[in-house]
């Protein structure tokens, strides 16, 4: 069994990451440029087979995706483990910083978020293993290579592993955007935390919204009362990355 990856950026990212092998590249035979030849070299450098292929051929190996006439064969995705994330933390000898998916079902939403999460550095991204969208070609691609770099972690309880990080001394930061939250740029993001993001629809679950610490919400300045769920984790996710680089603590 294997996975596929598609689209220049996201196959440039799989070949230089270390999550997932990459096995074979089939490149479209028309249309060849010179951002696809640097792929292809870096595919000959890493050992990795290259196989010339009709177009229609990467449409059906892409789903039918937007593949820009490159297609990455690649070993199945495999989740870390909750352990391995902590230790990412401890490595880094930085502050821990971690985000939580709620029932984020979108695969658009979920790897806008992967991509913005690895962008802003977080050592980690938690997700439950049911109600939740699952790493796809499409999550892939809009990850832009993120999972490439970005450890993803699968749990049977988002509330028990809330507390586990509590246990760890992080802060739980829920993204609420109800009356009486707290204004995100009025919170104290420098310390150690996992931000919390929920559903589309109904956002954080009440069981999970117990296990915040803060509920933060947005400021909103318009006519419009609420934001798609990635822009708002993004927002949040780079409020962590200034705070931090005010207070010298980058990662």
């Amino acid at each position: 069994m294997s996975d596929v990856v598609y689209g220049v950026n996201p196959v440039r990212e799989a070949l230089a990451g270390d999550q997932r092998k990459p096995l074979e590249l089939f490149v479209a035979r028309d249309g060849r440029s010179a951002r696809i030849d640097e792929v292809v070299q870096e595919a000959a450098r890493r050992e990795v087979p290259v196989r010339t292929r009709e177009r229609k051929d990467l449409d059906r190996l892409a789903g039918h995706g937007h593949h820009q006439g490159l297609v990455l064969r690649v070993e199945p995705f495999a989740y870390a483990e909750f352990e391995d994330l902590l230790q990412r933390w401890r490595d880094s000898a930085a502050g821990g910083f971690f985000l939580v998916l709620d029932g984020l079902t979108d695969p658009h939403n979920v790897g806008a978020v992967l991509r913005s999460a690895e962008a802003a550095g977080c050592h980690g991204v938690i997700t439950a293993k049911d109600r939740a969208c699952p790493i796809t070609p499409v999550v892939d691609r809009a990850a832009a290579g993120a999972l490439a770099h970005l450890p993803l972690c699968q749990v049977t309880n988002i509330s028990r592993t809330l507390e586990q990080l509590k246990e760890e001394g992080c802060w739980i930061f829920g993204l609420a955007g109800e009356e009486g939250a707290t204004p995100l740029f009025q919170a104290d993001l420098s310390g150690n935390l996992a931000l919390v993001v929920g559903s589309e629809g109904s956002g954080l679950r009440p069981n999970v919204r117990n296990h915040c610490d803060v509920l933060l919400g947005i400021p909103m300045q318009g006519a419009v009362s609420s934001l798609n769920a990635s822009v708002a984790a993004a927002i949040a996710l780079f409020e962590v990355v200034r705070q931090r680089h005010i207070g010298g603590s980058t990662k």
